[in-house]
């Protein structure tokens, strides 16, 4: 896949590049003004063509519905320079940054630091989002996560320009990343890209043009934007957010998170991406979990971690799903999620033998690898589940965090009787 596109510059655009990147509109009334001779549709054209712009008019309507009034203003230190959100505690490993997209935006970027850190995370929030809720969110999820966490508002939301469109997602995005590269030296292997909900279609346009990334997470992702409102087997031209198309072009590592009872987007949604993901990790599905909530279950943070610390540790990222499960998993197993293939021992004494005698020494043997594998095995076992319920009391805190901000524009932040 081709890099990404060379521009002049991440903080201010030229001129032309404004000009050139006008809404699509402005680019149909230049061409009207040529006095060339337009042939005139006909009415069955016209009615499609109605008809679709209706549908992604719904479509653009259920994919962007900042928070109004936005959630934060912009606090600058006129001595330092510096900038800060307002209603937010102020830190000292957290950038504010403003900047300029290819599409002639200026949107607001959060870049919250941890000096242990390996791993950067992009983060595109969900609906009715913005930078001041989710700010408290990022900042847990850095710490606990042992990773840099980018967050940024979409054109129209919070304090960033413009007015939302899948378009200008995908410019936010593109400048949100290269500002990683650019301002923090970050390659593109370093990089995790993290969608949720409508953010995954911004996610997934990335991913398909930077094959080297470290991973992608899709949380409670979306197969197209048409896909949620009617259930269509086909995909039209004025869709939006088409990721049903695009995600078996992503080389890198995926996770899939969902909830079972996600009344939002379906479940169906995240299983129907697994299965199209070319390099695909062992989802997690969250029981009773919905489509506002699963940071709320103590399985989310735990295996998210577990999947950051094994694509840092994977030398080569296209070789994961044979380092990790590859399998259809049962959607109760996620205590499970992490259960290795069958070991080379049990592949063998599945294999019919002529030899008995050959087949009782090599039983035995295996017999004894298994034992000493499976005293490893408890030792890392016994280790590894010491560690998450170290955080237990940062996963409360974060539920707290989810519980009191409004994530998407319907009520679903409820508590469940499986929650934390």
């Amino acid at each position: 896949m081709p890099s990404l596109p060379s521009y002049p510059s991440i903080t201010q655009p030229s001129s032309s590049n404004r000009l050139k990147d006008l809404s699509p509109l402005h680019n149909h009334c230049q061409t009207a003004t040529s006095f060339k001779p337009i042939k005139q549709p006909s009415h069955f054209q016209c009615e499609n063509q109605k008809m679709g712009s209706a549908t992604s008019s719904m479509a653009a309507k259920f994919a962007f519905y900042p928070p109004n009034p936005p959630s934060y203003t912009i606090i600058k230190d006129e001595s330092t320079g510096k900038m800060r959100l307002s209603n937010v505690a102020e830190r000292e490993n957290v950038d504010v940054l403003k900047l300029w997209t290819r599409r002639g935006n200026q949107i607001v970027a959060v870049y919250v630091k941890n000096p242990s850190a390996s791993a950067t995370v992009l983060y595109s929030h969900g609906n009715a989002a913005d930078l001041g809720l989710m700010f408290r969110v990022f900042i847990d999820l850095s710490v606990h996560l042992g990773v840099n966490l980018m967050g940024y508002d979409y054109s129209g939301y919070g304090q960033s320009s413009g007015k939302p469109s899948e378009q200008d997602t995908y410019a936010d995005v593109e400048a949100a990343y290269r500002s990683l590269t650019e301002i923090y030296g970050l390659k593109e292997e370093d990089i995790i890209l993290y969608g949720q909900s409508v953010g995954s279609g911004p996610t997934v346009e990335l991913a398909t043009s930077l094959p080297n990334l470290r991973a992608v997470v899709l949380h409670s992702p979306i197969l197209s934007g048409l896909r949620v409102m009617y259930p269509v087997k086909r995909t039209y031209w004025f869709d939006i957010y088409k990721n049903i198309d695009k995600i078996p072009f992503v080389n890198s590592p995926v996770l899939v998170i969902h909830g079972t009872a996600d009344e939002v987007v379906d479940c169906s949604h995240g299983r129907q991406l697994w299965e199209l993901c070319k390099e695909r990790y062992e989802p997690l599905w969250i029981v009773g979990g919905n489509h506002c909530n699963l940071e709320l279950y103590p399985e989310y943070l735990r295996h998210l971690k577990k999947f950051i610390v094994v694509v840092q540790k994977l030398p080569q990222l296209h070789n994961l799903s044979e380092a990790s499960l590859d399998q259809s998993p049962s959607i109760d197993s996620t205590e499970n999620s992490f259960r290795s293939r069958p070991s080379n021992g049990e592949t063998e004494k599945s294999r019919p033998s002529t030899d008995s005698s050959r087949q009782k020494s090599r039983s035995s043997t295996d017999r004894k690898e298994r034992s000493r594998k499976s005293v490893d095995q408890t030792g890392k076992a016994r280790n590894s589940t010491d560690r998450p319920d170290k955080p237990r009391n940062s996963i409360d805190r974060l539920a707290e965090m989810v519980r009191s901000v409004g994530l998407c524009n319907v009520d679903c932040l409820k508590q469940t009787a499986t929650a934390v």
